[in-house]
């Protein structure tokens, strides 16, 4: 078992919600093995910068379905928790001719590498502007693939008291868990540009945002249902075929 840390669509905070579950597993001194979906190479670089492990890219792209398979499997090996980010939305990939649901199919999105694995979704929502509303996005992105299993979601940028009871009480009839609730944040923002985050290398800061994202992963997320989805239960490893 691992967990896929998906997002309603791109900017809901993923990378975010990914560190702080990284931040705060390392700090209780967990082996954990990171991967991210696609060929981003920043993100991977807040990974490793937090776990002192190489992050693995998982895109059958660039690669081949076969080879996201091995590579997960070989690289989880020795590792206590495993836990791959996704990329952009759900359900956001390119098309190769199939259909899914009266839809090009999602080649390459993270809903197809949480088939390809076999592992549970937990989805990231945005909450800033919302409130009842949040039980539809959830409730698309639930039954849209009856293929994808939503282990559950995490409410981010939450407001207040008075707004996580608003998405509470719009989210009861799904009876989807919610994981992990982020408030507002601006002392643990993460800088951006065209196309993605600010290096590592460029900000200077980072070793105290990553111990105020440690600071909020111990007492934001449900960790007695997250943690047993985030252990790793190693699939077999297929022999590599040779190199040329």
């Amino acid at each position: 078992m691992s967990l896929i840390i998906a997002g309603e669509r791109s900017g809901v905070g993923k990378t975010t919600v990914t560190l702080t579950l990284l931040a705060s597993l390392c700090r209780r001194g967990v082996v954990v093995q990171s991967f991210k979906v696609g060929p981003d190479y920043i993100d991977p670089m807040f990974h490793q910068h937090v776990t002192g492990r190489a992050c693995r890219n998982l895109d059958p792209v660039l690669t081949s379905e076969a080879y996201v398979k091995e590579c997960f499997a070989h690289h989880s090996q020795g590792s206590e928790y495993t836990l791959v980010e996704g990329v952009m939305g759900l359900f956001d990939g390119i098309g190769n001719g199939e259909e899914v649901n009266q839809c090009l199919t999602d080649f390459a999105s993270t809903a197809h590498i949480a088939r390809l694995l076999d592992l549970p979704v937990v989805l990231v929502i945005d909450c800033s502007r919302l409130s009842g509303s949040v039980a539809a996005i959830a409730h698309g992105y639930s039954s849209f693939d009856p293929r994808i299993k939503i282990a559950g979601i995490i409410l981010n940028r939450v407001g207040s008291d008075r707004h996580l009871s608003l998405l509470k009480d719009s989210l009861k009839a799904l009876q989807l868990p919610i994981l992990g609730v982020l408030r507002r944040q601006d002392n643990i923002a993460i800088p951006d540009r065209h196309l993605g985050l600010v290096p590592t290398a460029e900000l200077p800061e980072l070793d105290a945002v990553i111990n105020r994202l440690a600071d909020l992963g111990d007492t934001c997320f449900d960790w007695q249902n997250l943690l047993p989805l985030l252990k790793s239960k190693l699939p077999p490893i297929s022999p590599s075929p040779s190199s040329p």
